[in-house]
């Protein structure tokens, strides 16, 4: 199990050692007290860029067309980079990271853009972005929050699950935490969208599914 190295020891009734760490990993995800993504945003794009590595051969290949690289990359390494994206509240570095990510690997599979006088220069980001119809990685995850709030929505009122997302904390959250929280970002999200009676709207699956991949965030 992942921990941070900065940890100390408590003892428990009988011989049971507890070690009290500040960020430990939970089912592929890292996990901290102060509730950031600074860490777990840093080792998903390692990841990424590990099976972007992995696979540079078939990228430089001549031989495999643009379609074929982007396909190998929303479906082999995006997924390494998202990997629990459901959760995620974005703020602008985080935003920017994944961007930046993104953008090297787009330029690798489109290559640069030769100007009329002959000259070569790379794509912009907004051409990166418009070649790829708005499919880019920020729509990608604000397309998964939604649809994991349809998911939790359909839910059984006697689901654990569905019990913790309406819970109400008493207390107020501490100091250090997140200004945003996870509902916040995806309110605004549906607000941008104009889905008014969006909680009537997540009882079809199917309909739902096709309303937040559109991309136009």
């Amino acid at each position: 199990m992942y921990k941070e190295r900065h940890s100390f020891r408590l003892i428990t009734d009988g011989a049971i050692q507890i070690d009290q760490v500040r960020s430990f990993r939970y089912l592929g995800t890292i996990v901290n007290g102060n509730n950031t993504l600074a860490e777990e945003i840093r080792e998903r794009i390692i990841k990424g860029n590990k099976a972007f590595h992995a696979n540079r051969t078939l990228f430089k290949s001549n031989f495999v067309s643009r379609k074929s690289k982007l396909k190998l990359y929303w479906s082999v390494i995006r997924p390494f980079v998202v990997y629990g994206c459901e959760t995620w509240v974005f703020n602008e570095s985080i935003i920017q990271r994944l961007s930046v990510f993104e953008w090297k690997i787009l330029r690798k599979i489109f290559g640069p853009n030769k100007e009329d006088n002959g000259n070569w220069r790379i794509k912009t980001n907004k051409e990166l972005d418009e070649s790829i119809k708005h499919r880019n990685i920020i729509n990608y995850v604000k397309a998964q929050r939604l649809s994991w709030v349809g998911h939790t929505n359909r839910m059984p009122e006697t689901s654990i699950v569905k019990k913790i997302y309406k819970l109400k904390p008493l207390t107020r959250r501490p100091v250090g935490t997140p200004k945003s929280r996870w509902e916040d970002d995806v309110r605004n999200d549906l607000k941008k969208m104009k889905l008014i009676k969006w909680a009537d709207q997540v009882q079809d699956r199917l309909k739902w599914k096709l309303t937040v991949e559109k991309p136009r965030f």
